[in-house]
Parts: C-alpha cells; structure tokens; sequence
C-alpha cells in the first residue's frame, strides 16, 4: 500500500510555492516515518504508533487539488473584544485547523531581544514578521514557528506554545492520541494545563500534519494593528484569506481590561472606585485600540479593490444577542457550511450565568451568558472614565454604531441599548 505520507509531501510543496525568506521545509521529518526515503509504507513501521497511524490511514487529503479550496480565515481583533469567544466558532468545527494567537511568540522573541536590538527593529520589522508567520501557519508549517518560540524547540518538540488548550487540533489526535476532541462535550476548558499534562510536549511536525488534514485554517490575532498592515496576504495568490473583523465598543474593551489585568490597570481602577483622575493614568493604550478600529473600518469604507470578498466587520455585541445568527453569517462570508458541533456549542455556551471559578477562566473562559454580558460593562464603569472614552474615541463610536450618554441615569438604564441596529455587509 502506497504510504499517505507522499500525499503529503506533495501537498506541503503544492501549498508552500515559493515562499518568502527563511522557510523551512517538512521534507527532512516526512520522510523519516516511513522508511526508506520515498515516502512508502514498507515492511519496517515506524515504532511510533502515532507515525504508524498516520503511515496506514487514508484520512488525509488525496489530491493536491484541494489545497485551491482551503479557506484561509483571519480573525482580527484587539485584546479583550470578545474574541476568545468567537474564535471557539472556528474551533469547534471538525474540518478547521485553529491556532489560537501564535504570533504571541513573535511579540515574545522581538521584546525579549537585547535593547539595542529592539531599538532597531521598528513597527514595520516586526509587522513584516507578522505577515511571515501568518503565511507559513496557512500553508501548515507549523515548524516555522521555530523561528520564535523560547526556548527553542528541540526535535521539532516544545512545551512552550502559548495557550494550545485553546486549540482542539492541538489536542486531539494524531497530535494527542489521548486528547480525543477537546476537553468537554461543550467545548468548554478546565484550565490552560489541561492539554499539556494530558498530551505532552506539542510536537511540531505532527501539528503540521494535522493541519494538513484539516480542509481549511482559522488563526485569531490581537497583534496586527491595522487591517492594512495584511493587504499583502490578501493579494497573496497561494491564499483564499477572509478577515474577520471584530470590533466592540471601546468601553466595554477597557472595563474588561481593568478587570483581566488589574495590576496593569490599577490607575483606571483608582479612578473608577474614587471619580478622581489620577495624574499618571495612560490614556495611550485606549486612544490607539480606538484608531485602530476606525482605520480599519475607514479602509473598509474606502472599497479597495484587495480586500473586497474577503472582509466583514462584525460587532461582538451583535455576536453576543443573536449569536447563532451571525454565525451563520460568518460562515456565509467564510463560504463554509456551519457543522453542527458549531451549533451545539453555541447553545452549550452561550446561555451559562454561573460566574468564573478561578482568574483564569475570568479571563480565558469562553462560556457565558452572552445577552447578559453584552452591555453589562455600563454598570461597572464610572461616569468620567465613560465621558472621557467618549471624548477620545468619539469619532470610532460613531463610526461603529455606539451611542454615547450623557448622565449617570443614562449609563446605568438597562432599557435602552447603546448599540445603534445598523447592518454591516460583507465588502463584494
């Protein structure tokens, strides 16, 4: 029997092409399993009984064909928008591979490097490196990362990926033989260790693999600023890329802040429990993740030409009331069938009022009472922290369909939503 293994190979060179500098290849680790270095299952199996399997089953991809219809999916975020939540859409679907911010380790490797290092290497640097990580995740070299993870991976094995808990594929067979699909029949996870201590260390090359047979690949992000730092994957002809954008109102952003990170926040929270400005608060932070979100919103309105049928912008407080809906309008846009453990998830984790058990699922945890929590940030926030984001992101509210108040009264009636009905249609 001819050996899965060349199947492959030939998809990693179909999908990889020519790519841009310092790629790495699968050929070294493929042809190591199945002995004889022509990628055939012959008499000797591997004694690895997860290379075994992979060696005599058919499960992959048979035809090179089939890396043209692969779907490449982007969700494209800032931190605490709600998208640990909605990036469990794309991982509770079977025939999706979902990697769960790895360009983590590439923020990591550059601010680790020495200071004069990373005095050199500027936005576009570090962007660029961005763009390149995305790229080889897409075409399923996961060794690539390699490249960035500390420390550094030995035999392609690490166990120092950021939150791989958060990636069924990660965790699951033939990665996991172990893992079966995930922690729970909801989709929910106990903690981040829950994988590691059950699967051991991630082995890189059987991530790839794993990748590979997966019809399509879904990676979510808060690290790329601006939608138009990704024009050059969307122009890319070795990928179809759909970028998920998803925004939500900048208050509600920075109420989640202060509580997931409270030691990074603790002058927000002086603020917000006295009504007092302190003088060194940094008010930084929330003015950029509110420009961001405008220009990228401002590109959409712009109608280029490189990103029409491949960006839709999606309010998480709209995800959040109606959450089986615009997940089929997710997957309208993304062109993929919404598979029924998409829908048993929704409604396993959406419709849960118990509160966090630990810090870590306060913070990580995608199950919740989603109607509840859309808005429940009004009675949390001060009224002059609340006056002063309308002040600096007045123009993103506007833009995104956020009504600003004017009372305390206003801020704390329940009754009338600040989230303005307004569509936003895919860019064709």
């Amino acid at each position: 029997m001819e050996c899965s293994w060349k199947t492959v190979l030939l998809l990693v060179c179909a999908s990889l092409g020519v790519q841009y500098t310092a790629i790495r290849t699968l050929r070294d680790s493929l042809s190591g399993p199945c002995h004889g270095g022509v990628y055939h299952c012959q008499n000797r199996q591997p004694k690895d009984s997860r290379w075994r399997a992979l060696c005599e089953d058919n499960t992959l991809p048979m035809e090179t064909s089939a890396m043209a219809s692969r779907r490449h999916i982007l969700l494209f975020a800032t931190t605490r928008s709600g998208s640990s939540f909605t990036g469990q859409l794309f991982n509770q679907h079977p025939a999706i591979f979902y990697a769960f911010e790895p360009l983590y380790h590439v923020q990591q490797a550059f601010t680790n490097s020495s200071g004069r290092l990373r005095r050199a290497l500027d936005r576009r640097a570090l962007l660029g490196a961005y763009r390149d990580l995305l790229l080889n995740l897409y075409t399923c070299d996961l060794r690539f990362l390699e490249n960035y993870i500390r420390p550094e991976p030995q035999d392609h094995v690490t166990g120092s990926f950021f939150r791989r808990s958060s990636s069924r594929a990660l965790c699951s067979p033939p990665v996991c033989p172990e893992g079966g699909e995930g922690a729970s029949a909801s989709g929910s996870q106990p903690d981040e260790t829950w994988c590691p201590k059950k699967c051991g260390a991630l082995n890189l090359t059987l991530a790839s693999i794993a990748c590979l047979s997966r019809g399509h690949v879904a990676i979510k992000t808060v690290r790329v600023p601006e939608v138009g730092d990704l024009r050059t994957l969307t122009e890319d002809p070795r990928l179809d890329l759909r970028i998920v954008h998803l925004v939500r109102d900048p208050r509600a952003i920075l109420a989640s802040r202060m509580m997931a990170f409270s030691e990074q926040f603790h002058a927000w929270k002086i603020w917000n429990a006295t009504g007092r400005q302190p003088r060194y608060v940094d008010l930084a932070q929330i003015t950029s993740t509110c420009r961001d979100m405008a220009d990228s919103a401002e590109t959409m309105l712009q109608r280029p030409a490189w990103l029409r049928g491949r960006y839709l912008l999606v309010r998480y407080e709209d995800l959040a009331l109606n959450p089986k809906e615009k997940a089929q309008e997710i997957y309208r846009f993304v062109g993929l069938e919404m598979d029924e453990s998409v829908r048993s998830w929704i409604a396993h984790n959406t419709n849960n009022s118990a509160p966090p058990t630990s810090e870590w699922n306060y913070k990580y945890s995608t199950t919740r009472d989603s109607k509840a929590t859309a808005e429940s940030w009004r009675l949390r926030l001060g009224f002059d922290i609340v006056r002063t984001l309308q002040t600096l992101c007045n123009d993103t509210l506007s833009l995104l369909g956020y009504r600003v108040v004017h009372s305390v009264a206003d801020l704390r009636n329940m009754s009338n939503s600040l989230v303005e009905p307004r569509p936003f249609q895919t860019l064709v």
